[in-house]
């Protein structure tokens, strides 16, 4: 393991929790993800969060998604994170180090 994925790895795991956990990212409740044994493979509100890396190469344009979704599709029944104060900056980005994974 390089220094930068040892680095890189806490922060892989506090993004799977805050991403997981109910009362914060709740990301489980409307999207599967498929490379994850444990999440749930049921969820198809949302799409499936595979390929992020590849599908959002650009790190600000994810990070507006989950800021205010509404941004890009107003008609999206997915609660804008940063905008209400469910996520702080700091933790949306958690997440994204955790999504790049998948």
């Amino acid at each position: 393991m390089s220094q930068a994925e040892a680095d890189e790895a806490p922060n892989v795991t506090a993004g799977r929790q805050l991403a997981f956990e109910i009362a914060k990212g709740n990301c489980l409740a409307c999207h599967r993800f498929p490379g994850d044994s444990r999440a749930n493979t049921l969820a198809n509100i949302g799409p499936p969060l595979l390929a992020i890396r590849s599908r959002f190469p650009d790190r600000a344009q994810l990070r507006g998604r989950l800021w205010d979704p509404m941004q890009t599709n107003p008609n999206t029944v997915m609660p804008p994170f940063g905008k209400h104060r469910i996520l702080s900056g700091d933790e949306i980005e958690l997440i994204i180090d955790y999504l790049y994974t998948q």
